[in-house]
């Protein structure tokens, strides 16, 4: 186990034990592949989207484009962190430079923040899609949907900064040794002995602002787009529309639902542990499964594979 360092104000590394305080060595390797695979599949998968919607014209269209900014925000996600929990469970090499987890401090915020405005963007595309669907080329064109997908990366950039800073500030007097998968706020701010007052305020006002707000404005426009189909008179219309944003209702449940269950649940004995399960879920599971959606589920992505591989 690695040598723990007490009363230092700036520490030189952390320890991320991930799964490594199990003690079960028969668990190591089904846990390494098994997050290998994850990791594998959301690249992959996610890159076969990305390449997907720059190369076949038929899905040049605004879902699509906002889709393709959601695939590569995913790579970056899983490539921040789970290349480091596969070398900790494989190696068994906990150490992380304090350098390094202000930077995967500042990626997982940036990359959170980023895809709720995207999930929101995606949603605001099919409500006009499918509510106002003769103004849809004038509302949803090119400089519309470029300017909404940069702003959402900016957003991204604009909530994440200030926690890295911030967090590269505080004190740490005690155990060095993060209990989770990755460098995360909450359990750093377990390990400090600074008050850290404003930090902790920014986390709970930016999860109102960045996170619920987002989440109703999801919410309400999926309420038009339910009344919308309604309205339809023949049912295969109905299904036309609901079937174009069904991928983006799965993914918006399984990305808020995996979310708010980590931080809504209560603190208990085992609540680490139970962090880290939750974690895996939206770290590995939801970027994995966003490109099988978007695949699986629609016959427009399918059809382009097939084109591309001229099958």
């Amino acid at each position: 186990m690695a040598q723990i360092f007490y009363n230092e104000t700036i520490p030189r590394q952390f320890y991320l034990l991930a799964f490594t305080n199990l003690h079960i060595t028969s668990l190591t390797l089904p846990l390494f592949f098994g997050v290998l695979i994850m990791y594998l599949v959301s690249v992959l998968g996610n890159l076969i989207i990305t390449i997907l919607v720059c190369q076949v014209s038929k899905l040049h269209t605004p879902m699509y484009f906002f889709l393709c900014n959601l695939a590569v925000q995913d790579i970056i996600y899983v490539s921040s962190i789970l290349p480091k929990t596969l070398a900790i469970t494989l190696t068994g090499d906990t150490a992380i430079s304090f350098e390094g987890c202000i930077i995967q401090i500042f990626v997982f915020a940036f990359c959170i923040g980023t895809e709720f405005f995207l999930l929101t963007s995606m949603a605001y595309d099919r409500y006009v899609a499918i509510c106002i669907p003769l103004r849809y080329s004038l509302i949803m064109n090119k400089k519309v949907c470029s300017l909404i997908a940069t702003t959402s990366w900016l957003f991204g950039g604009i909530t994440a900064w200030p926690y890295s800073v911030l967090m590269s500030n505080i004190s740490f007097c005690k155990s060095h040794e993060i209990n989770h998968l990755f460098c995360n706020i909450r359990t750093l701010l377990r390990l400090s002995c600074s008050k850290a007052t404003l930090l902790r305020s920014m986390i709970l006002t930016g999860g109102t602002m960045f996170g619920i707000i987002p989440f109703i404005m999801i919410i309400v426009s999926y309420a038009h787009i339910i009344f919308s189909i309604h309205k339809i008179h023949t049912s295969a219309g109905k299904m036309k529309a609901f079937s174009s944003c069904s991928s983006h209702i799965v993914v918006v449940i399984i990305f808020f639902g995996a979310t708010l269950s980590l931080h809504l649940k209560p603190e208990t004995e085992n609540s680490e542990e139970i962090d880290k399960v939750l974690s895996l879920l939206y770290v590995a599971f939801v970027p994995m499964v966003n490109p099988l959606v978007y695949s699986l589920r629609n016959h427009q992505v399918t059809k382009a594979i097939k084109k591309l591989l001229k099958i």
